[in-house]
């Protein structure tokens, strides 16, 4: 008996069992950090946009102008800080108010894309719902280091600011209130998530920004202030931001002033962050 063996065409034998995808094609062949430059970019291109970037860096400086006018008697008064200049006590403190603001408007451009359709296109794509949210995070933090920079160097130029801190000092104060700003910008992210119309976040955000800033060591030392508002004052979260700034502008920081706020921006972020992205995952 003779045994024969029959060869089957190569379109007919069996197709390869599939590999799985390697884990930098889940999104479309690029890994996450790719996509988080490219939103980051996006976000970015603001920057060449002079009707977009003017106001950010205008309005400071404007609101700069009349406080610094408006409240300099206060230095003449026997609570102010003596030896220190109105400019050198305010702008340290429109450093994290600026930040603040900066949050707030990370907040209402995702509403705003949310509604004209752009994150529901991004849901149709290969594309992590974090790379969205860090891509416009990072985008925002670096608009916003801009804005402060031309603060800084316009007070000095124009207002006089000079503390005693010198330039590492600013350097630094700059640095605690651009990661108030980053961790803001996570919460106001997770609540435009929640609202979903720019109108309905801004005056939010408006009122928590006014309520914080006026009842704040801002302006004025807390012990100029009247007992109930000096008692919300000195446990209001920006009074800490703004006297951790101050402190570095003016070259007597205290270690345990300037970790405190930055422990709970990073608390913050960790917390807000998923919340943030696995709203956005939901959101259509």
């Amino acid at each position: 008996m003779t045994l024969t063996t029959t060869h089957r065409p190569a379109d007919e034998r069996p197709a390869a069992a599939p590999t799985a995808p390697r884990p930098a094609a889940r999104y479309g062949g690029t890994g996450v950090l790719k996509q988080i430059q490219v939103l980051s970019g996006r976000s970015l291109r603001s920057l060449r946009e002079p009707s977009l970037v003017l106001p950010g860096v205008l309005e400071p400086i404007l609101m700069l102008l009349v406080f610094s006018q408006v409240f300099k008697s206060i230095s003449q008064t026997s609570s102010f800080p003596a030896g220190v200049s109105y400019i050198d006590y305010l702008l340290p403190a429109f450093l994290v108010t600026g930040s603040i603001s900066a949050g707030l408007k990370s907040g209402v451009a995702l509403t705003t894309e949310l509604n004209n359709g752009i994150i529901a296109r991004f849901h149709s794509m290969p594309i992590h719902t974090g790379s969205i949210l860090v891509g416009r995070s990072i985008a925002d933090t670096v608009l916003n280091t801009v804005n402060m920079l031309v603060m800084l160097v316009a007070g000095a130029l124009v207002f006089g600011f000079s503390p005693d801190g010198g330039v590492l000092g600013s350097l630094g104060a700059l640095l605690v209130a651009m990661v108030l700003g980053w961790s803001l910008g996570w919460v106001f992210m997770a609540l435009s998530a929640w609202l979903r119309r720019p109108e309905a976040l801004q005056p939010i955000g408006g009122i928590f920004n006014m309520v914080l800033l006026f009842a704040s060591n801002a302006f004025v030392p807390t012990d100029g202030l009247p007992t109930w508002l000096r008692a919300f004052a000195e446990v209001n979260p920006m009074s800490h931001a703004i006297t951790a700034t101050r402190e570095l502008a003016l070259g007597d920081a205290h270690l345990t002033t300037v970790l405190a706020p930055l422990g709970i921006c990073v608390v913050l972020v960790a917390v807000m962050a998923p919340l943030a992205i696995h709203s956005f995952r939901r959101a259509k």
